[in-house]
C-alpha cells in the first residue's frame, strides 16, 4: 500500500515540469532510480549485483525495453491527458499481460480475467470515446502504449521464470537513460534545463519511483501476486485525488464511470485469483 501510495506522486511530479521536455524528464528521472535499485540488487543478491543482472538473460533485454516504451509513453500522457485518464488506463497492464501471455507463452486465461478484461475494455473504450470528442485521444493512445509497455515487462518476467524484478528495473532504466539521452541529442534539446528540474528529476526517480520500487519489492516477498495488485491500487485511486486537490483537476462523469469499471475489473481478477490459490492449497 505504502508503495502504491509513493507511486501516486509520479503524475504530480511530472506536472511540474515548466521547460523540460518528455526525454529530458525521463533522462534525469531515470538517473535517478539507478543508484537506490543497484543498491537494492548488491543487498539482496548477497554482494553480487553484476553477477544478478548478467544472470537475467536475452528475455529481460525485452522487459527492459518495454520498460523505456512504459516510461516515455506515460510522461508523454501525463502532459496530453488528466491524470485520472493516464492512471485508470495505466492499470489496464495487467489484462495485457494477460493478452500477451497466451499469444506468447501460450498460457491459460483463466475464465474471471475474460471476465474482468471485458469489463475493463468497457470502462477503456468510455473514457477513450470521451477523449477522442473533446481533443485528448493521443494523450489517452499513449497511456494505452505504456500500459502495453508494462505487460512486455511482465511477460517477459515470466518467460525467464524469475521472481526478482529488480535487476530487469535496472536494465529498463539503463536503456530509458541512454535512449533519453540520444533523442536529446537528436532533437537538439541538450540537457539544460534549470537546476531546479534537475532535482526535482533526480527526486522522482529516486525517491519516488525507486522508494515506491523497494517498498513494493519487500511486500511482494510475503504477500501472494493477488494480493499485492490489490494493495497496490493505492496508486490508481489516490493519483486523482492528488490531482483534485494540488491542481484542481476535476475528473468528469465519463472518466468516473470508465475508472470505476476497470477499478473493479482489477479487484474482480485479483480477487479471483486469491480463491484460485486457496482452493489449489486446501487440495
Amino acid at each position: 500500500m505504502l508503495a502504491g501510495l509513493f507511486w501516486s506522486f509520479v503524475p504530480i511530479g511530472v506536472r511540474e515540469f515548466n521547460y523540460a521536455n518528455v526525454w529530458q524528464i525521463l533522462f534525469y528521472r531515470s538517473l535517478g532510480v539507478l543508484p537506490l535499485v543497484y543498491l537494492l540488487i548488491a543487498k539482496t543478491s548477497k554482494g553480487s549485483p553484476n553477477a544478478a543482472i548478467k544472470a537475467t538473460g536475452h528475455t529481460a533485454v525485452f522487459g527492459a525495453l518495454g520498460l523505456v516504451v512504459a516510461y516515455a509513453c506515460a510522461i508523454s500522457a501525463l502532459r496530453m491527458t488528466t491524470i485520472a485518464n493516464a492512471a485508470f488506463l495505466f492499470a489496464t497492464a495487467p489484462f495485457f499481460a494477460a493478452v500477451l501471455s497466451k499469444l506468447i507463452l501460450h498460457e491459460t486465461i483463466r475464465p474471471f480475467t475474460i471476465i474482468a478484461l471485458a469489463i475493463a475494455m468497457f470502462g477503456t473504450s468510455i473514457m477513450v470515446f470521451e477523449s477522442y470528442t473533446t481533443g485528448n485521444w493521443l494523450g489517452d493512445f499513449l497511456a494505452l502504449l505504456s500500459a502495453i509497455g508494462f505487460a512486455v515487462f511482465v511477460v517477459s518476467l515470466r518467460a525467464n521464470k524469475t521472481k526478482d524484478s529488480l535487476p530487469v528495473v535496472f536494465l529498463g532504466a539503463t536503456f530509458s537513460v541512454f535512449v533519453a539521452a540520444l533523442m536529446c541529442v537528436i532533437t537538439k534539446a541538450g540537457f539544460a534545463i534549470p537546476v531546479y528540474e534537475v532535482i526535482l528529476g533526480l527526486c522522482l526517480g529516486a525517491f519516488i519511483l525507486g522508494v515506491g520500487m523497494v517498498l513494493c519489492s519487500m511486500g511482494s516477498k510475503v504477500v501472494p501476486a493477488a494480493e499485492l495488485s490489490l494493495l497496490c491500487m493505492t496508486e490508481i485511486i489516490l493519483a486523482p485525488v492528488w490531482a483534485w486537490l494540488i491542481l484542481n483537476e476535476v475528473p468528469n462523469a465519463s472518466v468516473l464511470i470508465g475508472g470505476a469499471a476497470i477499478v473493479g475489473a482489477i479487484v474482480l481478477n485479483a480477487m479471483s485469483g486469491m480463491r484460485n490459490k486457496r482452493a489449489i492449497i486446501s487440495v
